[in-house]
């Protein structure tokens, strides 16, 4: 499935499962979540999938389902842990992975990424390679990092696994130049898989530029629709975390508005040079 827009579900809490079902409902075929309880309820999206599954007639192979490993550092230790410190990486990402794979009642998942980069690269590495052998057993589709922005990083962990990072989800905003050197990327594949959170909240500068007034003008979309609109034309793929039914169905529409050369070179040197 080539999903082209993410509904995300971070600080959803209690309202994770309502919501889910009102994002895929809406159209959305693509979910992010992660074990992590601190900032995600991966429980109340596998509750939403039961739904959606038992009720609405969706089947598992109709939605893309990506999860992620985050370390101890990532974690609220004053709740339960999907894994157990003590014991290697090794063991907590495959502990981990166990817990998403009940949690969100299936056998596989679409993507599975780390949620970052752990301590050492050496821990990175060990990490990774459980990854790669989870992709081996057919229980993953693809594999990736989050909040990874270092390309020589992103390549050397191919280089030392023999498998090249498939999928890099991070913020794309202002503060980071857009993530420019990981976008254009570090392996040929990274290009088409690269993930963006952030894109909304962390661009102002973007969301308010003449070109995207004029695009949303001519296209009678909104500006937010337009700034989707953009990143999806330069190979990434946006995450929306929106609460608001209105705007899921609008997130969806961006992919499907016309945009020009004019367009695209003009915000390409804006935000690129």
């Amino acid at each position: 499935m080539n999903a082209r827009i993410i509904y995300g579900t971070a600080w959803k809490k209690e309202r994770t499962t309502a919501l889910v079902v009102s994002a895929v409902l809406a159209g959305f075929r693509a979910i992010d979540t992660a074990c992590q309880p601190k900032h995600y309820r991966e429980d109340l999206v596998g509750a939403a999938l039961e739904i959606l599954y038992q009720k609405h007639g969706y089947k598992r192979e109709d939605l893309f389902l990506q999860t992620k490993f985050t370390s101890i550092n990532g974690q609220d230790t004053s709740q339960p842990l999907p894994y157990d410190p003590s014991n290697t990486v090794e063991v907590q990402v495959r502990s981990s992975f166990a817990t998403s794979l009940r949690q969100l009642r299936t056998t596989y998942l679409d993507s599975y990424i780390l949620h970052s980069p752990l301590d050492t690269y050496a821990t990175t590495l060990q990490a990774w390679r459980i990854l790669v052998t989870l992709q081996d057993e057919g229980r993953v589709r693809a594999i990736g990092l989050s909040n990874a922005y270092d390309p020589t990083l992103l390549a050397r962990l191919g280089e030392d696994s023999g498998r090249a990072v498939q999928v890099v989800q991070n913020r794309w905003y202002e503060r980071n130049g857009w993530d420019r050197e990981v976008v254009n990327g570090a392996t040929p594949t990274m290009r088409n898989t690269s993930k963006s959170f952030w894109t909304l909240t962390g661009s102002p500068s973007l969301l308010s530029h003449p070109a995207i007034a004029t695009f949303a003008g001519e296209n009678k979309c909104t500006p937010p629709q337009a700034v989707y609109r953009f990143a999806q034309s330069l190979g990434i793929t946006p995450l929306s975390g929106t609460t608001d039914e209105t705007h899921m169905r609008e997130d969806l529409v961006a992919e499907s508005l016309n945009q020009g050369e004019e367009f695209f070179g003009t915000l390409t040197k804006f935000i690129w040079g």
